[in-house]
């Protein structure tokens, strides 16, 4: 090794040095007792968390003071519709990732649509690190999110805001320009619940419905009578395909053994045919 690093100019004392504290250092894990390595990457692994979270708890304590009326609103319904606290909702919104979809839905011409999750996901087990087996370290637990509705699998409850016009979203107009609903997906059932939020839901409160805006003549009016056709043929279709998936139509089985026995060459099969 001198001899080598002699011959590339003379650094053999800087060299050696950086070469004995690379084998120094990599050599660590083997020469320290597995639990030494365990408590240095323990130690570690603490220090990352508890910096994370002083950082979670600042970006939480700024939202928090975002909240207006607005917010309020949200969470009143929310917390109505789920049957939780608002204390627990407004939580649950601050401490979420995708908090700036919020505010992206009461700009002037802001998304059409927030929408929020609340059912089971997988939450990491604090005792995850002592298990051997993968399977146990996580555990369902129920929680509240903010979702596109495109990257988490719906199996629970969704709870929706829709904008009825382009208008900015005040304190003073968010209850008229803003209508809540939800449906529930029992057993991650889609079309059941979709098919239960339109049949017994939106349907009757559509033909209940006096006031059409332009359309004078309300529910006598034949395009409006379209409509609702329309919206009955669809929750029908519905029904049909959620009982087609539940196999509840049922083809009858046929035992062929009877009938293909005394098929004994070609030509048979072709006067059975």
């Amino acid at each position: 090794t001198e001899s080598k690093y002699h011959r590339r100019g003379g650094n053999l004392k800087t060299r050696s040095t950086e070469l004995g504290s690379a084998v120094t250092e990599s050599s660590l894990t083997a020469v320290l007792p597995a639990s030494t390595t365990v408590k240095k990457s323990t130690v570690l692994s603490s220090e990352s968390t508890k910096e994370l979270a002083e950082q979670a708890k600042v970006t939480k304590e700024e939202r928090r003071a975002q909240i207006d009326g607005r917010h309020k609103y949200l969470i009143s319904r929310l917390a109505d519709g789920i049957d939780l606290s608002e204390q627990l909702v407004e939580e649950a919104i601050i401490s979420d990732d995708k908090f700036q979809l919020i505010e992206q839905f009461f700009v002037p011409s802001g998304l059409k649509k927030l929408l929020f999750f609340y059912q089971d996901i997988l939450q990491q087990n604090s005792n995850a690190s002592l298990r051997l087996d993968e399977s146990t370290n996580s555990l369902p637990q129920k929680k509240l999110f903010i979702t596109m509705g495109s990257t988490e699998n719906f199996t629970g409850i969704c709870a929706f805001f829709l904008r009825t016009s382009d208008e900015v979203i005040t304190a003073s107009n968010v209850s008229q320009e803003v209508n809540f609903g939800m449906f529930d997906c029992p057993n991650g059932n889609t079309l059941q619940g979709l098919e239960f939020f339109l049949s017994q839901i939106m349907i009757p409160a559509l033909k209940s419905q006096q006031n059409w805006g332009a359309v004078k003549e309300g529910l006598k009016n034949s395009q409006i009578q379209d409509f609702l056709y329309a919206v009955d043929k669809f929750v029908g279709t519905l029904s049909s395909s959620r009982q087609n998936i539940e196999d509840k139509i049922q083809l009858t089985k046929v035992d062929i053994d009877i009938y293909v026995s005394d098929l004994q060459n070609p030509s048979d099969y072709i006067i059975a045919g």
